[in-house]
């Protein structure tokens, strides 16, 4: 989904419940049944969270090898979403680049799985 343009202001308390961690990639397949191209990823968020999966299309800037180990932002609270045979449990966090490929959001740091976004 592309949302462009401004956004309509939000109060606090909502934007608070929206629950963004840290995980840690545990595995990657190809998702050949996706209708572009893309990966099925395991995420291990930590805690009560635990590993949940998702699908991304984000095969144009990174290979499965790239992605196992790596740590990113996962929205975990997010409704699970049926995604053609997949069932997806969460919302890998990313952003488009100039070509529209989408570029994962990722600490900069060494911190702990299921740190909490604040």
């Amino acid at each position: 989904m592309k949302i462009e343009g401004k956004m309509p202001e939000i109060a606090a308390e909502q934007f608070f419940a929206v629950d963004v961690r840290v995980g840690q990639i545990v595995e990657v397949r190809d998702f050949p049944e996706a209708r572009k191209p893309a990966f099925q990823i395991w995420v291990d968020f930590g805690g009560e969270y635990g590993v949940r999966k998702t699908s991304a299309q984000v095969t144009v800037h990174y290979t499965k090898e790239s992605l196992v180990g790596r740590k990113v932002m996962g929205w975990v609270n997010a409704p699970t979403r049926q995604i053609g045979p997949f069932m997806s449990e969460f919302l890998l966090l990313g952003v488009a680049d100039g070509d529209g490929a989408i570029c994962l959001l990722q600490v900069d740091r060494d911190v702990a799985i299921g740190v909490r976004m604040c």
